[in-house]
């Protein structure tokens, strides 16, 4: 076990299932305390519990992302709970609904909005007053740079946190504060499956050079890279971790 992140204070959202889930198994086995933060309380009690009888700390904070009030409120336990904050994987995220934007509703929007741009910047806020020094990482999409047809309210509000990653790490350079997003490709995470028929899912990973779509662990170690010392040199960066399926351009 490596202990990369011994007395340090993680917090990680959208952490009940996952990239969220699979990264605070992989920060907690490198020594992190966790605070597991969603929407469910039962997820992140069985993963707290899990994390907890391997040896390690956590704790599960329920919180609306999308709620000013709420993601203070969390913030505010977590230090409480883990007396410091060193690091947060800004994570939460839905889907919304996939259709073609010239049928896109205003309503289309309002999910994916809240809970992804907005809810990422909340995150963010009510965690730099307490960060010195210590690493955020967002997770974006490869959709922000590519082109998925039908995902165009989705990939908007990732285009939209990249835009916003780089210029957290342009204001918060001068206080040690590193900002950096994965932009993940196909991964097999719970979320993705509901959408993914299985014929579909073997398209696309026959595109990847590596002829296979990804897991939440495999984007874990790239996560906990960013937010480890390891990384203290890297800011700004958006890191695709997509097996190749995005060389050359997209293709579906």
């Amino acid at each position: 076990m490596r202990t990369r992140f011994a007395e340090k204070t993680i917090i990680v959202t959208g952490a009940g299932t996952g990239m969220g889930r699979a990264a605070a198994l992989r920060l907690s086995k490198e020594g992190a305390r966790t605070v597991l933060v969603g929407r469910r309380p039962r997820p992140l009690d069985q993963l707290a519990a899990e994390i907890i009888a391997a040896g390690g700390t956590a704790s599960a904070i329920a919180c609306d992302i999308g709620s000013d009030a709420a993601v203070k409120a969390m913030v505010e336990q977590a230090i409480d709970t883990g007396g410091r904050i060193d690091g947060l994987f800004a994570n939460a995220g839905v889907l919304g609904e996939f259709k073609p934007l010239a049928e896109t509703e205003i309503s289309d929007f309002e999910g994916p909005v809240a809970t992804n741009l907005l809810g990422t910047f909340l995150g963010i806020k009510h965690c730099l007053p307490h960060l010195e020094g210590g690493a955020i990482v967002i997770n974006a999409s490869w959709t922000a740079s590519a082109v998925m047809p039908g995902a165009g309210a989705y990939a908007a509000t990732k285009g939209a946190l990249v835009a916003m990653m780089r210029t957290l790490a342009m204001e918060q350079g001068p206080r040690n504060i590193r900002v950096n997003s994965v932009s993940p490709g196909i991964i097999l995470t719970p979320m993705a499956e509901e959408v993914l028929d299985p014929l579909f899912s073997a398209r696309l990973a026959a595109h990847a050079p590596l002829r296979r779509n990804g897991t939440p662990e495999d984007v874990a170690g790239t996560i906990a890279w960013l937010l480890s010392e390891d990384a203290g040199f890297v800011t700004g960066q958006d890191i695709v971790v997509d097996g190749g399926f995005t060389l050359g351009g997209p293709r579906l």
